[in-house]
């Protein structure tokens, strides 16, 4: 089913009960922010706030929170059948003898709708024209406390490029700053900011327009990690399956989709100095740190009569963000077939919020194989910032953590299996010593050939009950060293750090008591995390750790077992001399809390 607007998805979910109504006023400064968190974490509908206070325009959030909403936002009834979608326009086989050919012209009349039509009049979009625009109408959230104010979080953010005229459209978060200014957040690897770049070498002023509400296979097309080639209009016509209607804004030659709730339109100054932008609550469940970045000028608004706010809030997962990450993997898993035959699956764990963490299975031929399949993919597009990538046999799900954490602690060689690599970084990372650079770590979980070396099996034979010691450890706040499952020869502690060399003199201490002989990965987290919550645990890993820094690989006595790791995944500071700053945890005040609690009858949310 393709979807004309927004709001035609929106009366889809209301028929099929996937939205809430929500009639009671709420604050777009944090009220909403708990609300749908708290929805998120517990798998719930999509809400429409309809009393915003001080706005006169309704929110939709969590619209694509869920695999059956995001499966149906794109056209779909499960996520798989995007992949396999896809991988049957790709596949040249279709295409080469005649019976195969008759078979894929429904494909193939399919493509027809990937062309945008730009029409010669006016769009939906701009039924209101406001030419002098006030920011401060619309219920843009504060979502998160230390937020450096409030942010526009779906804005797709619509550039031309100065060189070829091709149209650019990305998502990049606007904070604003005055009634008509916001920050422009363009990251040096985006190609939004490719764009700033040529028109900074022009000089002058750099058109944008900004179109928030559309479609949702338009608001995914913009977060898409295509080839610079696709245009995102095109993408999104081929998964609606009509062509996007484009009109020209108002005041630039930009071309925006004709049925978006509102167009934001102005210029970028690239002369202008920059500006203090954030700190912002991240999807990596930590904030974003202050930086300088672009001003955006908006100078004139236009919007439906009766428009719609759509928004979402990212932080620790799960949240909506989740599933169009999900989206992202099953649509382009038949690209990276394409370039990599041996690759059968990949997954991105929620944990690893995007980009920190990797799982995929091949089908291996040759000695390293498994090494060259990671080298490959931090050498693809966005790959490139994956922090660890985990490469199993075909045999094993990678969907399935469990199994593959259960294969990793039995099978893995720690001194052999394991790579460091040096490259870029996203620009939300913290752990590493420096800005955007920085090591990432590659695990060969694959079946050996006999020339990689010796396949170690660490076989647990007696695992002694440690727990008195742990609960009288006098640093050890919570500990989960589990005696059977997935997990068996896992001991994860959490602790207060106190003074340089803390986490090191724990590791050794702990792995010198007898009943410690099958402990093979010991990971260590800060006092305020749960040893037992496995999700939480997994989620400080993936974010917390620099591969080269923060893994001590040592040899065990018996040589059945070769090696054990400790993984440091606490914060670190000048204690451990991090030379950068560690941005906070995301979480929300008791205030907010306590009146969201208070107030939870009134919403009307079951």
């Amino acid at each position: 089913m393709a979807f004309k607007d927004i709001r035609s998805f929106m009366n889809l979910l209301e028929k099929r009960g996937e939205l809430v109504r929500v009639t009671a006023e709420v604050d777009a400064e944090l009220e909403i922010t708990e609300i749908t968190d708290r929805i998120s974490k517990q798998y719930g509908p999509a809400l429409l706030f309809e009393n915003v206070k001080g706005s006169n325009y309704p929110v939709l959030i969590n619209s694509m929170g869920s695999d059956d909403r995001m499966s149906w936002a794109l056209g779909v009834n499960e996520l798989d059948d995007l992949e396999r979608d896809i991988a049957n326009l790709i596949n040249m086989q279709n295409y080469i003898k005649i019976p195969s050919l008759i078979r894929s012209i429904p494909n193939l009349m399919r493509l027809l709708a990937v062309f945008p039509w730009k029409l010669p009049m006016k769009g939906a979009c701009q039924e209101v024209i406001e030419h002098h625009p006030d920011l401060s109408t619309l219920p843009v959230l504060k979502c998160w406390p230390e937020d450096g104010g409030r942010f526009f979080t779906l804005p797709l953010v619509m550039t031309k490029d100065p060189d070829t005229g091709v149209q650019n459209t990305g998502m990049y978060r606007m904070q604003i700053f005055d009634k008509n200014t916001t920050g422009m957040h363009w990251h040096w690897h985006k190609d939004g900011r490719e764009i700033y770049d040529k028109y900074r070498q022009l000089g002058g002023k750099m058109p944008v327009s900004v179109a928030i509400g559309c479609d949702p296979a338009i608001i995914f097309s913009a977060i898409a990690p295509l080839p610079k080639m696709i245009d995102e209009m095109m993408f999104a016509g081929y998964l609606r399956k009509r062509p996007v209607k484009m009109v020209k804004s108002i005041t630039n030659d930009i071309y925006v989709p004709a049925d978006a709730e509102f167009i934001l339109e102005g210029y970028v100054d690239v002369n202008e100095a920059l500006r203090l932008e954030g700190p912002f609550g991240d999807h990596t469940g930590y904030y974003s740190l202050a930086d300088m970045y672009p001003a955006f000028h908006v100078t004139c608004i236009t919007h439906k009569k009766d428009a719609i706010y759509p928004a979402t809030i990212v932080g620790r997962p799960p949240m909506e963000d989740c599933y169009m990450s999900k989206a992202t993997e099953r649509a382009f898993l038949p690209l990276l077939k394409m370039i990599y035959p041996e690759i059968v699956d990949y997954s991105l764990p929620f944990e690893g919020v995007f980009h920190n963490c990797v799982i995929v299975s091949i089908k291996k031929r040759f000695p390293g194989h498994g090494k060259k399949v990671m080298n490959s993919l931090w050498g693809m597009g966005q790959m490139m910032y994956a922090k660890m990538i985990i490469v199993v046999d075909e045999d094993i799900n990678p969907h399935d953590t469990k199994i593959v954490a259960n294969h990793i602690f039995k099978t893995l060689n720690l001194k052999e299996d394991l790579v460091f690599s040096q490259g870029p970084l996203d620009a939300l990372d913290h752990s590493s010593a420096t800005d955007h650079y920085g090591y990432r770590l590659g695990i060969d979980a694959t079946r050996k050939f006999e020339v990689e070396g010796k396949m170690v099996e660490w076989k647990i034979a007696e695992q002694k009950d440690f727990t008195s010691y742990l609960e009288t450890h006098p640093q050890i706040q919570s500990f989960d060293y589990p005696l059977q499952g997935v997990l068996q020869g896992c001991l994860i502690v959490s602790m207060k750090k106190q003074q340089s060399g803390d986490v090191q003199n724990l590791m050794h201490e702990l792995w010198n008591q007898e009943e410690m002989a099958f402990n093979k990965f010991l990971i260590v987290v800060d006092e305020d995390v749960d040893a037992k919550d496995t999700s939480k645990v997994a989620w400080k890993v993936f974010n917390n750790i620099d591969a080269k820094r923060d893994l001590e690989i040592v040899e065990v006595s018996d040589q059945n077992f070769g090696h054990r790791v400790g993984i440091d995944a606490t914060k670190k500071t000048t204690l451990d001399q991090h030379p950068r700053q560690w941005p906070n945890d995301i979480v929300m005040s008791d205030e907010i809390k306590e009146k969201v609690t208070r107030r939870w009858s009134e919403y009307g949310i079951n």
